[in-house]
């Protein structure tokens, strides 16, 4: 609990066998009340690995969801469980829980609704491995989302990322697709929403066994970024009504 929050770590995991328990050890257990992991059908041994290091609260879907149908299971499950304060984090050890902390005092003190683990903030991406090309992908998208959508976001691409409950209660996000466009569907619905976005500068890790998408599936990804970016404009000119920026039922 953090100021009378409950505060829930959700693990969008896919094949994260060989990394969970790296990350579930940086998890600051002196303010998290639950972790949640949702396995998206992996082929590995992800699920035995959280059983063994203590993750109680498991899901299992047997057949692969996708990305974004992954972090829909993990948001509806800790809402589910009372959390105020939930934080996504890949459990592929890319990102330190060691910044929940940081993220969580921001929400629980009422200052920021949302709060971003920047890569891009300091140079964390390219220090820690980060390919240049996937750098500048990066940093064109995100200028390119800037200019369209009006906003001033370091990066919309990040892993890690926390949200106050009133947050996820008041965005469409099942209206969101199931692949990766998710995570960027979903920055573009809480700046619709107008909700304050912070970001911290995050220190970040790449290696072989942290995910990572390959150039086919990355081009299909920033096609989906610059249509959600178009999305997001024409319907703040009103000359559109999209179903991602309508609220969702729950919360009429």
């Amino acid at each position: 609990m953090l100021k009378e929050k409950k505060v829930i770590v959700v693990f969008p995991a896919y094949n994260a066998g060989k990394t969970l328990e790296n990350t579930y050890r940086e998890i600051p257990f002196d303010i998290v009340d639950d972790v949640l992991l949702v396995d998206d059908a992996s082929k590995d041994n992800t699920v035995e690995v959280a059983r063994k290091i203590g993750i109680k609260n498991i899901i299992r879907h047997e057949k692969n969801k996708g990305y974004g149908g992954n972090q829909k299971s993990c948001y509806d499950t800790a809402l589910a469980l009372k959390g105020d304060i939930i934080i996504m984090v890949h459990p592929d050890y890319q990102y330190t829980p060691k910044l929940i902390h940081s993220m969580s005092y921001l929400i629980a003190n009422g200052l920021y609704p949302v709060v971003l683990g920047s890569r891009i903030l300091g140079m964390g991406a390219l220090k820690g491995g980060m390919p240049l090309y996937k750098y500048i992908f990066n940093r064109f998208l995100t200028l390119s989302q800037n200019i369209i959508i009006g906003a001033k976001l370091s990066e919309y691409h990040t892993g890690y990322r926390a949200f106050s409950r009133e947050v996820l209660e008041n965005i469409n996000y099942h209206a969101n697709s199931d692949d990766f466009v998710f995570d960027n569907q979903m920055l573009s619905q809480i700046l619709y929403h107008g909700y304050e976005i912070a970001e911290i500068t995050c220190p970040t890790k790449y290696f072989e066994e942290s995910s990572s998408i390959n150039f086919s599936r990355s081009l299909k990804y920033g096609l989906g970024v610059m249509k959600t970016s178009l999305m997001h404009a024409t319907q703040k000119l009103g000359l559109a009504n999209f179903e991602i920026y309508k609220k969702p039922v729950r919360a009429i």
